[in-house]
């Protein structure tokens, strides 16, 4: 049998090795957020990467009981007391294009918006302005806009100057921002919203697009703990109802994103 290859862990007897770092000075001498950088980009991050990233990771630990993912697992644990490991996993799966998810898309959007600026020789916020028309006339929503809580989401100028206070911020945020300008010019107000905030710092600092989910994820199961603790120790089991009514019509479905 083929061994599986890996260039992330090496490990043996008395000995741990992350990406090439020993696992006893990460533990002494860094921080976890220190070993998450390094684990995805094979490098120890700089102070100022390092200070970013635990931005965007407090930015996405917990946005309250009634978002999809929190209430995934506390329905879970709620109905399933002896495994909060389900209850964090039913967190992660309701996690996707509509909640947490967007960053993806996002990043994408942002580099081909960038790839235009560059390829036709014109300004990042006149590429922004076809990026808007282009999904106006299909009918499509601008990903990282947007917010069902915010009209202006708080989380989104704190990453933009901690960006540019670290020498972090590049075209990636001067592209969203021209995009969210130009969706209040051309549609209506609305928040720059944590996932096109993150994707515009991200894309800045050379992460491929799925990152954006991942780092998502990263921050998220930190809160998700915390819900289904409290749900565990607060709540009685089963306490959770959700009012049904039966429409034997049908009815269509709408949805709504973090």
């Amino acid at each position: 049998m083929e061994p599986w290859r890996t260039a992330i862990v090496e490990a043996s007897d008395g000995r741990i090795r992350l990406r090439g770092q020993d696992v006893a000075s990460l533990m002494t001498d860094r921080t976890f957020t220190d070993t998450i950088f390094l684990l995805h980009r094979s490098r120890l991050p700089t102070p100022n990467e390092r200070a970013m990233f635990d931005a965007i990771l407090s930015s996405v630990a917990d946005h309250g009981a009634g978002a999809p993912s929190c209430a995934a697992a506390r329905l879970a644990i709620s109905g399933n007391r002896s495994s909060v490991s389900a209850a964090i996993a039913a967190g992660i799966l309701a996690v996707g294009d509509e909640h947490g998810g967007a960053g993806s898309g996002c990043m994408e959007m942002i580099a081909a918006g960038v790839e235009r600026a560059r390829r036709q020789s014109i300004s990042v916020e006149q590429s922004a302005a076809h990026t808007v028309n282009e999904h106006r006339a299909a009918g499509k929503r601008v990903a990282g806009l947007g917010h069902r809580v915010h009209t202006n989401d708080p989380r989104t100028p704190v990453l933009f100057d901690l960006a540019r206070r670290h020498g972090l911020a590049g075209d990636g945020i001067r592209f969203m921002q021209a995009v969210h300008a130009e969706v209040v010019k051309q549609v209506k107000p609305m928040a720059l919203n944590v996932d096109g905030a993150l994707a515009a710092v991200l894309y800045d600092m050379e992460f491929a697009p799925v990152f954006a989910r991942l780092i998502f994820i990263i921050g998220r199961v930190a809160g998700l703990t915390a819900e289904v603790m409290e749900e565990l120790t607060r709540e009685r089991p089963m306490r959770i109802r959700i009012p049904v009514a039966f429409d034997g019509d049908g009815g269509g479905t709408s949805s709504e994103s973090e």
